[in-house]
């Protein structure tokens, strides 16, 4: 405890003193913040924060608690606003530079310094894998390479790498293409130096790149680009209005590393570390894969008729049914369930044996539903009415009604798929096969899933409110 103690109070308290270099608070008043902000932070945090990756989540998580306990003081808002007023919504952008200076400053150095303090002094688990630094890099950088070439598929429409090639003193397309990779790979294998411990399956590792993405918007378009510009800090809301794109592409970056580093990772233990006889599966895969599918069919059918009030009273019925050249509500009805139980399909196979109970399947499901309304909603939408996707927050806002039924198909498809999920693992549980391999799925306590849930969906959901 002394020891962390001594790390994070010096720690909290440089960060403190970037804060007020940013002009947000007074130097004493940074300081003292700081140190206070560490403490806390320390205290209440050390048990979990195990590992860099956890510690840097669970700081991120802390550092939107803080502020929305203080600078955006969201509580007395609710109190003291009237119905009709824009007071809370305009106090918390005016608010929005210091919640990048929490996660910048506090957040993320906090969560890294005393994740690795206690990497380096705590025992790992018995049966815990050891970290492999050559898996997390190939695996990490070629995620990152092929997250990298979809949002170069943005960044290309946008006449982005004209810009990104004038960090080095350059303007040709294509030196802007060569470094935009090499951040991709680097960003991709920090993933995996972060989170090789902490991701499982397909879905959860999903999750953490999003959050990653997310938290990858405020460091690098937000602040590391214009500081290697030489332009000054710009941390306002409208200015992150004017970088929404950015964000977007940022998260659909994020999902697509979680998903290849996932599979790559998965492809790597399968050739290196499990192939001995004794790691087989009490359960042949195609079994549970044919499982998945349905289980997971119905599971978003029923989130799809959930869902279906919301989206006929938004967008309308002939609208989905514009994507099979009808104009019938009853197509659109066809539509959009067929669409419910593919997505509730691709629930099924990613996210089997990640929710130990019923609220860690809602919070998963919740942050699959906004992950589909990114993906979905904004990118592949469009795309299918034959447009071209464009992520500005104008088009956001036109979505940002249908965001709340995302969040509730997610939430009812985990549901119903957890039921299913449920009572068949209690009953293969008889096996001592596949207790013993249940065993080593579930989630060690202090895991840094219930903060990556609070960072990605809470903020996720909240930055659509504050940049639109």
């Amino acid at each position: 405890m002394k020891k962390a103690i001594f790390y994070c109070l010096p720690v909290g308290a440089a960060g403190g003193a970037f804060l007020s270099l940013s002009g947000l608070v007074a130097p004493v008043t940074g300081l003292l913040l700081g140190s206070l902000y560490g403490l806390i932070f320390c205290l209440v945090a050390r048990p979990r924060a195990n590992t860099p990756g956890a510690g840097l989540l669970w700081g991120l998580a802390f550092a939107v608690v803080f502020w929305l306990a203080g600078p955006a003081a969201i509580g007395r808002l609710f109190v003291s606003a009237s119905p009709g007023s824009t007071m809370m919504l305009d106090t918390v952008r005016a608010r929005f530079p210091d919640l990048v200076g929490y996660i910048l400053f506090f957040g993320a150095p906090l969560g890294i310094v005393l994740g690795t303090v206690n990497r380096r002094h705590t025992p790992g688990r018995p049966g815990q894998a050891k970290f492999s630094l050559s898996r997390a890099v190939v695996a990490g950088g070629l995620a990152g390479i092929l997250g990298g070439w979809a949002f170069g598929q943005w960044m290309a429409k946008v006449n982005h790498f004209p810009l990104i090639a004038g960090l080095i003193h350059l303007s040709s397309p294509s030196a802007g293409v060569a470094l935009h990779f090499v951040f991709a790979f680097i960003i991709g294998a920090s993933f995996g130096l972060l989170f090789q411990r902490d991701v499982r399956g397909y879905g959860s590792c999903l999750g953490w790149g999003f959050g990653y993405g997310i938290f990858w918007w405020f460091l690098g378009p937000m602040t590391l680009m214009p500081l290697w510009q030489g332009r000054n800090l710009d941390w306002s809301y409208l200015h992150g209005q004017e970088l929404y794109g950015s964000l977007v592409g940022h998260v659909v970056y994020g999902l697509i590393v979680g998903a290849i580093y996932a599979t790559a990772d998965r492809l790597w233990i399968a050739l290196f570390i499990e192939s001995d006889p004794i790691n087989r599966q009490p359960e042949p895969p195609g079994s549970r894969t044919v499982r998945s599918i349905g289980w997971g069919a119905v599971a978003g059918l029923v989130g799809g008729l959930v869902f279906l009030p919301i989206i006929t009273v938004v967008t309308g019925l002939s609208q989905l049914a514009g994507f099979v050249g009808g104009t019938s509500p009853v197509v659109g009805v066809i539509v959009h369930l067929f669409i419910s139980a593919l997505i509730g399909v691709s629930y099924g196979l990613l996210f089997e044996h990640e929710s130990p109970d019923f609220a860690a399947g809602i919070a998963w499901g919740l942050l699959y539903g906004l992950v589909w309304w990114f993906l979905g909603r904004l990118t592949l939408f469009p795309i299918l009415q034959g447009l071209s996707f464009t992520w500005t927050h104008e088009a956001a806002a036109a979505a940002l009604p249908l965001l709340i039924g995302h969040l509730i198909y997610g939430a009812v498809t985990a549901v119903v798929f957890l039921v299913f999920e449920r009572r068949h693992r209690d009953w293969m549980l008889l096996d001592p096969r596949f207790a013993a391999r249940h065993a080593r799925l579930r989630r060690p306590t202090g895991t840094p899933a219930p903060a990556l849930w609070f960072f990605a969906v809470g903020l996720g959901v909240l930055l659509q409110i504050v940049l639109m």
